[in-house]
């Protein structure tokens, strides 16, 4: 079509479509545009972009609970665009229509996630056929959302022979179904003193690298992240789609003092000058824009039963870590410019 503008962030344009059959109607919007890598670039309509990005949970702000609502979505991809974010990563599961609408309008790219997570049955092959099934209906449902850029296999899962043949074959399949997108999955890391290792045999099956890691949390701390070297066995794309820290919103204390907003802060000020020594680093997507609802997260007077590594509280408070990220995506200082 001459004249076809192409959806991107920055115009995130939108065609209304009509099908009729007999006495149905059936109207949408759905927009155009063309994906693809080129060595360690992500290409968006054919030029690089970098994924400024955040995790996303399907929880509802303010009320808790699903968040199922278009207000829900407009309020938490609102704060993703606040963040200064063009791209998030809809973690551990297919979300709501309306948050997929929501991201086409606003236009956010979409990284979105079968819930294969941690270990699984991967030897038994009824369990292979339920998680084909869930990509059958993820992206049968999902396939005409212009946001949708990367179709995420797993998260966190065991380097072993079976489960490399499982998502393997997930990966194999999900092809099959939309060769128009990118697959990745959420790879965990190796340590070799203090250089982070990425050779899961799984990268040989994926388009997009993603990796999970918490130095300054689970590890060390957030000065550990300045002494930390990677080595990336796979030449492609890499994005770091879990990192960060707990923070109880409007706790302060010093940036050496855990579950403060101001140690939460320093491991985000750490990280990324880490980050950014990653040459093949082409996005990120920080743990988490919201506090979510957690019944193992038992610290009393700090967790409440609360995941704290939101960036935002429940209620909508933001915590110091928001605007040092915020800072970073607006002056586009991490990563490299599109």
């Amino acid at each position: 079509m001459n004249g076809l503008q192409l959806w991107s962030p920055e115009n995130p344009k939108l065609y209304e479509v009509k099908i009729t059959v007999g006495a149905d109607t059936i109207t949408d919007l759905i927009g155009f545009r063309t994906v693809e890598t080129r060595g360690t670039e992500i290409l968006l309509n054919g030029k690089p972009i970098f994924l400024r990005g955040i995790c996303i949970h399907a929880e509802a702000p303010y009320r808790t609970g699903r968040a199922n609502t278009d207000k829900d979505a407009e309020t938490l991809l609102g704060w993703a665009k606040e963040l200064g974010a063009n791209f998030v990563r809809l973690a551990h599961y297919p979300h709501d229509e309306t948050m997929l609408r929501a991201a086409d309008r606003m236009g956010l790219l979409v990284w979105s996630e079968n819930p294969v997570y941690w270990a699984l049955q991967f030897d038994n092959p009824n369990v292979l056929t339920k998680a084909e099934q869930q990509l059958d209906e993820e992206i049968g449902t999902s396939r005409n959302h212009a946001s949708i850029i990367l179709w995420s296999m797993a998260n966190e899962t065991p380097s072993t022979e079976v489960r490399t043949y499982f998502i393997e074959a997930e990966a194999a399949h999900a092809r099959e179904l939309d060769p128009t997108r990118l697959i990745t999955a959420a790879l965990l890391v190796r340590s070799d003193g203090r250089t982070k290792i990425v050779d899961d045999p799984l990268g040989k099956a994926l388009d997009v690298i993603g990796v999970n890691e918490y130095v300054g949390w689970y590890e060390g701390t957030p000065e550990t992240a300045d002494a930390t070297q990677w080595q990336i066995e796979y030449q492609k794309p890499l994005i770091v789609s879990e990192f960060g820290g707990g923070a109880k919103a409007g706790l302060h204390g010093s940036d050496s003092e855990r579950w403060t907003e101001e140690y939460q802060a320093n491991i985000y000020r750490h990280q990324l000058g880490m980050l950014n020594r990653i040459p093949q680093l082409r996005g990120m997507s920080p743990w988490i824009l919201m506090d979510f609802r957690s019944p193992n997260r038992t610290l009393t007077g700090i967790q409440d039963e609360f995941n704290r590594k939101g960036l935002i509280s429940d209620q909508g408070q933001k915590k110091q870590a928001f605007f040092v990220l915020q800072k970073a995506y607006e002056e586009k200082s991490v990563g490299r410019s599109e």
